[in-house]
Formats: structure tokens, C-alpha cells, sequence
């Protein structure tokens, strides 16, 4: 089997351009952006785009805004900003999309460098900023965000990772050589604590990142993943922060979190470092049942796949595989687990580029635009770099940050969305992956949030068992759908279908023949079909 991924960005009428500000003054802030989201803001069952956009520092230049794109089929999206109400300039960074008041319609919390924004979908195709009414106010330089339930209470809640303090007026200078500024670490900068926004359910929302355990303020975090690591029913999340020990934060089921980090081996690298830590995923990749991680890191410090042993203690693959080899000059931003060929084994896709594109004249090795990584998972755990296989578009060099992945052209199949960093983002389509056998699930909650976020699905056919985890963030700034696709490979049907609900409730089905998208519906004991 074939499999290939086309840039198709100018034919499905993507033209979105990144804008970091850059004006020679080399502010750290331009390094950085952005991230993308797929989502369906209005209801079609086509996933929909939003691209985050930065603006001119203090007036210079232009006015740019970020870019919503509606899915129309047939392949082909349409710009849709205008009036939109996202139609805003801001120096934006990540976002995150989720129905945080259940009313149907999926909401946007974007991450802004002087205050992030939450934009409710009014559901007419228009999102209302009713940030200062719903009582957000973070302002401390956020990057990704993640929502999720993390009280069980049916509502979702915001978790937003911070970096570092910086303003214009307190940049630093910063170089490579001795004589020509560049961009300055992290690690010249304070760190700044997340943010813990949980929903009170009348539209508003209380920070209580204090009392939740959370706010360390010296993390500097680029990449949030919610997974249940020890499998008790509550979500935890993993931060990854750069240049400090990343966190894990253990949900205690009353309110509070409990760090782990350290104790569970995911805190620094094999060497005893912490890495420049940026993209996060978190997945079952080797059907063991339980969720491990991915982290993208600095070049010359390789990935991390952080395998879950099940007894608390994470043990890091990559050095040992393939992927440690494979990832060792790349600067990964985005990071996902996905299965591109439909086998039934989760892959990996990576998103790179270098911060300074004068890297090279100090670290000949390291390049300032960089291809992306594809592995394939091999089964048992093994990965191999598949570059070489799937055509000329995908791997091209470039300077990505933000990595999402949806099922757009409603094939089966899943393709790949990578915006790059002040340059052209770019949609690519993948073409031959639904030679194998697939079911796509859609979950709606009743009792739990209505995206059905936290929720685990079980699928067992003949050639075994696969888990999958509804979940919001991840990768790096950037969201992909929350429909989960499951690889058949060669099976000619699904046995058995479990949902595990938020709260532990648990429905069953049997017999569903494969090749098709299904809904399922908390409570009703049936599942339908969910045409896209």
C-alpha cells in the first residue's frame, strides 16, 4: 500500500500567512507562533479551520488578524473571517476549542501574549469576546491550552500553559557570536505558572490554578497533554516546559493536583538535563491499554517517547529506536500520535524548525528550515522514519511550529494541517491511507460535557484491542479533531465498541461494519450513523 500526502493548501483555497512581527529587533516572542485548530465551529460534520496570527509590534507595519476557514466540501474551504468576531489583532500564539457551555456549539480560547481571549460561538457562524464577563485574565505570555473536565462536574475547564516574563521594555540582548543579537534563550527569562481556569457553569470561570496545585512559578511551558496516566477515571496533564523539569500532575479526584515528574522519569532527559521541551501528545501506540507520551525538544536533544510501564514510571524509547536517531538535529515544535495508513498502529508526526535563521553559521549541522519527521509504527513497539515513502510534498523544509491533523475531505483517511512560522501555512492531504479499514467515533455527551472530552473508547476487533482518549490540546499551540479514527488494517468488521464516559458510566456495541463515521450519544444505548 501506497500512501502519499499532497500539498494541496492553494487548491482547497488556503492562503493564510503567519506574521510574527519580525523587524530585525530579534524579540523572543517571534520565535514562537503559532498554532492551528481544527474544529466544526458550525455544525456540518466538516472540520473547519482556525490559524492563529500574531501582529506588528506597537503599530509597525500592516494589521493582520488570525484566519477562520469553513470546510464546504468537495475539498475546498472559504475564508470567513470578516465579521466573524475573530477578526481581531492581537499577538496571538496557541488556541483550544470546546463547548464550555454545552449549548451544541464548539467555543475558542486563544492564547494572546499580553491576555488571552475567549470567544463563545454564538452559533450563527459569529464568536461574541466575552473574555472580562466569564472572568479570564491571563495575561502572562500563554501558549498552548487544553480544555478538560477535570472535576467531573459535566463542565469544561481551561488549562493554559505559561512561558516566561517578558515585555519590550525588558528584553534582553542576546548572541550567538560576540557581536550580532539574537534571539535569547528561555533560560534568561523568569518562568511564569499556569493557569487553571475551572467552570462555574454559569459562564464564568475562577482561576484556581493555587489551590489546584499548579501554579509552579517556575515552570515555562510550551505543551500541555490531558491523559489518565494511572488509569483511575480522573485526567491528568502533562506539561512540558523548556528548560525547566517538565511536570505531571496527578488529579487527586478532589479538587487538587499532586506533581509526579520526577519520580515518574519524565522530568528531565536520560542525561539528567532539562530539555528545550516544546509539542506534547499522549497515546496508546503499542495497544497496551495504556497511554504513554510524546514530547518534542531542542535540536540536539532528540525526541522523547516516554513509554508508561503502568506501575507510575515512565521509561524513555527513543534513545534506543529509531526515532531517538531520526530526531536527533531536528528542533520539533508539533508533535502527534496519528495512524496514517489506517493499520491499526499509532504513527508519529513531527513539525520542525529552528529559531534563528542564522543557526547554521554557529551549528553548521542544524538547519534554520528543517523537514518534517513521519514514523511509522512497525508494530511492537518499533518505529521506522517513512520520509522516503510518502512523496515530495510533505517532506520539504520548513519553519513549522503548530501540527493538527483531521479527516477534512471526509475519506476516511487523515490528513495533516502545519503552520509555519512568518510563512505560508499549509494543508496536506493524505491519499491512499483508507486502503485499509477504519471506524471514525464521534461522541456527544449528556450527563458529561457535550464533547464528550475525557471519554476512553475501546474498539476490539480480530486482530486485537485499541484505545483511544477524546481529548483537547496537545501537539504544540494547536489542536486536531476530536473524532477518533481507528485503523482496521485488513479486519472486515468491528466486535465490540466501548465508551467509558467521564464519571465511569460505560455502554457497549457490537457487530459495526467498518468504513463509515458513527455518532454516539451518552445514554442511549445505540450508536447512529454520522454522515459527513
Amino acid at each position: 500500500m501506497k500512501v502519499a500526502f499532497r500539498d494541496v493548501t492553494a487548491a482547497a483555497g488556503i492562503d493564510f500567512v503567519h506574521h510574527n512581527g519580525r523587524s530585525g529587533k530579534k524579540y523572543l516572542p517571534e520565535t514562537l507562533g503559532s498554532g492551528c485548530v481544527f474544529f466544526d465551529y458550525d455544525n456540518d460534520r466538516r472540520p473547519d479551520i482556525f490559524l492563529v496570527n500574531s501582529r506588528p509590534w506597537k503599530g509597525e507595519g500592516s494589521p493582520v488578524t488570525g484566519k477562520l476557514y469553513r470546510n464546504d466540501g468537495g475539498g475546498k474551504f472559504s475564508d470567513v473571517t470578516a465579521g466573524s468576531g475573530l477578526d481581531i489583532e492581537i499577538y496571538g500564539l496557541g488556541a483550544a476549542a470546546g463547548d464550555y457551555d454545552n449549548d451544541g456549539f464548539v467555543d475558542l480560547y486563544v492564547t494572546v501574549l499580553d491576555g488571552d481571549r475567549l470567544f463563545r460561538n454564538r452559533g450563527d457562524g459569529t464568536f461574541a469576546d466575552v473574555t472580562r464577563a466569564a472572568g479570564i485574565d491571563n495575561a502572562r505570555f500563554g501558549t498552548s491550552a487544553a480544555w478538560l473536565d477535570f472535576d467531573l462536574d459535566g463542565l469544561l475547564d481551561i488549562f493554559v500553559a505559561n512561558y516566561v516574563e517578558w515585555s519590550i521594555d525588558k528584553d534582553l540582548w542576546c548572541t550567538l557570536d560576540g557581536a550580532n543579537k539574537t534571539y535569547c534563550t528561555p533560560e534568561s527569562y523568569k518562568g511564569q505558572p499556569a493557569a487553571l481556569y475551572r467552570n462555574l457553569g454559569d459562564g464564568t470561570f475562577a482561576d484556581v490554578s493555587e489551590q489546584a496545585g499548579v501554579a509552579d512559578p517556575t515552570a515555562k511551558a510550551l505543551g500541555i497533554a490531558v491523559f489518565d496516566y494511572d488509569g483511575d477515571g480522573l485526567p491528568d496533564i502533562f506539561q512540558a516546559n523548556d528548560t525547566q523539569p517538565n511536570k505531571l500532575y496527578r488529579n487527586e479526584g478532589n479538587g487538587t493536583f499532586s506533581e509526579h515528574g520526577l519520580s515518574a522519569g519524565i522530568a528531565f532527559g536520560e542525561d539528567g538535563k532539562a530539555r528545550g521541551a516544546m509539542g506534547v501528545d499522549a497515546a496508546d501506540y503499542d495497544r497496551s491499554g495504556r497511554p504513554h507520551l510524546l514530547v518534542g525538544n531542542f535540536a540536539n536533544e532528540m525526541l522523547n517517547l516516554f513509554h508508561n510501564e503502568g506501575n507510575g514510571l515512565f521509561v524513555d524509547e527513543a534513545p534506543t529506536s529509531a526515532i531517538g536517531a531520526g530526531s536527533l538535529l531536528s528542533l520539533t515544535f508539533g508533535a502527534f500520535f496519528f495512524d496514517y495508513d489506517l493499520d491499526g498502529l499509532l504513527d508519529i508526526f513531527c513539525a520542525n524548525g529552528h529559531l534563528d535563521e542564522e543557526i547554521d553559521r554557529v551549528q553548521p549541522t542544524v538547519k534554520f528550515a528543517q523537514p518534517p519527521l513521519l514514523f511509522r509504527n512497525s508494530g511492537s513497539g518499533r518505529f521506522r522514519l517513512a520520509n522516503d515513502a510518502i512523496g515530495d510534498d510533505l517532506p520539504r523544509p520548513a519553519v513549522a511550529r503548530g501540527a493538527a491533523y483531521a479527516d477534512y475531505d471526509g475519506d476516511g483517511d487523515l490528513d495533516i494541517l502545519v503552520s509555519n512560522n512568518n510563512g505560508a501555512a499549509r494543508l496536506f492531504r493524505n491519499d491512499g491511507g483508507n486502503a485499509n479499514a477504519y471506524l471514525r467515533v464521534r461522541l456527544q455527551g449528556k450527563k458529561s460535557n457535550r464533547d464528550g472530552l475525557g471519554a476512553k473508547i475501546t474498539l476490539r476487533s480480530r486482530s486485537g484491542e485499541q484505545t483511544a482518549v477524546v481529548r483537547s490540546g496537545s501537539s504544540y499551540c494547536s489542536q486536531s479533531e476530536i473524532v477518533a479514527t481507528f485503523g482496521l488494517g485488513a479486519d472486515d468488521k468491528v466486535d465490540a465498541l466501548e465508551v467509558r464516559w467521564p464519571g465511569g458510566a460505560t455502554e457497549t456495541f457490537a457487530a459495526i461494519e467498518p468504513n463509515r463515521r458513527i455518532l454516539i450519544v451518552e445514554g442511549k444505548q445505540q450508536w447512529i450513523a454520522d454522515s459527513e
